[in-house]
Order: C-alpha cells, then structure tokens, then sequence
C-alpha cells in the first residue's frame, strides 16, 4: 500500500510537469505567431503612412516609421546670379589712322559703330586732343611745311592754326577752361613748354633751361603744370609749374628717369613711370612729391599709367607675360592687380570712358592696329576698327 502510494504521486507529478511543458510550446508558438503578424502589419501600415508599434513578441526585426522614413532629396543646385550686364559704350573717339596713306584724325560714334575723317590732307595730323566740353579738337599737322598746333571744331570744320615757326611744336593739352593750350615746342633747339591761348594766339614761354622740358600736364583745377625734365643731372625728373606765381617745384630726386606722369581726376596724387629699381615700374605720390608709394614689382616692363575716372584705379601696359598687355591696380593696394588682356602681340594706349565702365585701346592682335574696347575688369573685348592700315590713339571724349 505504501509502495502504491508512492507510485502514484509520482505519476501525478510526472503528469502535471507534462501539461506544464505543452503550455509553454503552446504560448511560445502564439508568440511567434503574432510577431509575425505585427511585422507584416507594420510594413503594410507604414507603407501607408501609419504607424504601429510591435506585438509583444517583437524582437526588433519589424519595420518602424524610422527604419522607412527616406531622407528628404538634396534642392536642386541653383545657379550663381550672373552679373548685371553693362550698358553699351556710348560717345564718341578721337583716333588717329593712316588708311589714307598718312596719319589723319577720325572720330567714332560708339552708338552706330560709323566713322567719319576730321583731316584730310597731306600732312600728318597727330596727337589729337578733345577741349573739356567735347566741342573742339587740338592737334599737331605738318599740312603747312612742319609740326603746328591747330584747333578745329569736333566735326573738321574751322580749322584754325595758333603757332607760327619754323620749329616743331607738339602734343597740345587743354587747360581745363578750355582759355589756352599747353604744348612741347622744339623752337629753341631743346624741348621747352608753352603756353597758347585759344582766343588770341597769345603765347607764353613756360620752362627756359638748357634741359628738355616735356610731357605737360593740367592739374585739374587748372593752377599747375606737371611735366618731365632734363635740366638736374640729366636724368628725366618731375616738375611742377605754379601757372599764376610762376614758380617750379621738383617733385621726384631720383639718379633714374621718372616720367610719364599723370594727374588723378581729383587732383590728389600723381601716377608716373620710374627706372630707380632698375627697370620701369609704376609709382603714385601726393601732388606735392610726398609718400611716393610703388605699386607694381616685376623684373619686365611696367609703363604708361592712366587713372580711372574715379582716382581709385590705374590702367598701365607690361610685357611681364611676353607680350605687351593691359593690366590695372588699386591706387591704395598693390596687391590687387588685375590682368585686362591676354593677346599674342601688342595692346597698349588705353582711354577710360568718362563712366569708367570701358575701356577703349589699340591692338594688334589681328595682324594691324586697330581700335578695340572692353569692359572695366577686361570682359567683353570687341573690335571697333577693321580696315588695312593703322588705327591708334582712341581717345573717350567727355560727356
């Protein structure tokens, strides 16, 4: 009976631990199954735009709004805004040309591209000079026998010569009142400076030294007189000439030429061409000689410097690359410097529209000089002249 007892208590255990272990198999496959269905749920769901969270039984194999969430595309690249393009070149420009078989005096209408002969004769008419109101034009022609100043009327009309000798008088520069001419005269067996007023032919004998005397040039306010000499030591130095005391102040003091010198619009600094570092470089200074600042350093050439309209930039040719070609800096930054063209052959004598957003010069990129112009900063390059010969010397008349 005991022995029975025993036997049947441990059927009952052995019985119970059985009906345990099917539960749990069965819970465990319920589980399986319904993570199963949650994923498949979440997948359908989030393809929909829901979102469900997992069964009990997920074991972190179903999809989450998380998981399916695509990053959004990257915009669309947009474009740099281009530059506002520039008016077209407007006015007119002096020009010197030899398609008639000698140097003659012709001016542009940038508006319609036509041109038309100021001078026609059989003399050589040269450096070409707008009076400050754009109405008259002051040049030196050999048309009577050797090199006079003549005035005429911006159309050819009213030719009228103002020197009379047997000597070469040259380069004539308006005052800028218009009253008289500044001009380089050969009359006394050197190159001296003189003074002749439009009205009445009146002139006057300026430098008298056994130097040559040069290059004159109108401070803006019309009071002085810049220019290049020989007289000290034989090197060319700059000069200024006070026009109502009659008195010469030395500006540059160097053992090597400075010249080329021109006047900023606003009268303040000077710009000039120096060989004292051994070859030409560009230079700026106050009007009274001071702080002479170098802008340009390069072992080639670097000459012929033209001021903005504004003072604030300076036009000038090197042949630093090889080839002679336009480059312009910052008055107040020598590091700013700016190549304008690139051509094979030459590109020189620069003239600033009076708005100085062009800028018109000669080339002869295409086998002869001709007259180009080109934005500011170098852009937009066009041929203005297409003919056989030379065309040189553009000057912008001012509005």
């Amino acid at each position: 009976m005991h022995f029975a007892k025993k036997q049947f208590t441990l059927w009952l255990c052995l019985g119970i631990l059985f009906s345990l272990s099917l539960s749990a198999c069965d819970v465990s496959a319920v589980g399986l199954a319904g993570a199963a269905g949650v994923t498949g749920v979440n997948e359908d769901i989030t393809d929909g735009g829901s979102s469900v969270a997992g069964g009990s039984g997920d074991t972190g194999n179903s999809t989450t709004i998380e998981d399916q969430t695509q990053e959004p595309p990257p915009p669309e690249p947009t474009e740099e805004p281009s530059p506002t393009p520039l008016p077209s070149p407007s006015g007119r420009l002096l020009f010197v040309s030899q398609r008639t078989g000698n140097d003659d005096i012709y001016v542009l209408n940038l508006a319609d591209g036509s041109q038309f002969a100021l001078t026609n004769d059989p003399g050589s008419d040269q450096t070409p000079a707008w009076s400050p109101d754009g109405s008259r034009v002051a040049f030196a022609s050999s048309q009577d026998g050797n090199m006079e100043i003549y005035v005429m009327n911006g159309d050819g009309s009213g030719k009228t010569r103002l020197t009379f000798n047997d000597a070469t008088d040259h380069a004539p520069v308006w005052s800028p009142d218009g009253s008289r001419i500044a001009f380089e005269s050969f009359r006394d067996g050197n190159w001296e400076i003189y003074l002749v007023q439009v009205a009445d032919m009146q002139e006057t004998r300026i430098t008298e030294n056994s130097g040559g005397d040069s290059q004159p040039r109108w401070s803006p306010d019309g009071t002085r007189l810049l220019f290049q000499s020989s007289r000290d030591g034989g090197n060319s130095d700059l000069y200024e000439f006070s026009v109502n005391q009659g008195s010469t102040q030395l500006l540059t003091v160097e053992p090597a030429p400075d010249s080329n010198a021109n006047w900023s619009p606003d009268g303040s600094r000077i710009a000039f061409t120096s060989w004292r570092d051994g070859n030409a470089e560009i230079y700026v200074m106050n009007a009274d000689g001071t702080n002479q600042l170098r802008l340009t350093n390069h072992s080639a050439q670097d000459d012929f410097p033209v001021w903005s309209p504004d003072s604030t930039r300076i036009m000038f040719r090197s042949d630093r690359e090889g080839s002679m070609d336009l480059y312009s800096v910052d008055a107040a930054d020598p590091v700013s410097l700016i190549r304008l063209t690139d051509s094979p052959g030459y590109d020189g004598v620069p003239s600033w529209a009076p708005d100085g957003l062009h800028v018109a010069f000669a080339s002869d990129r295409d086998g002869n000089l001709e007259l180009y112009v080109m934005n500011f900063d170098g852009g937009d390059q066009r041929r203005l002249t297409t003919n056989g010969e030379v065309d040189d010397a553009p000057q912008w008349m001012n509005p």
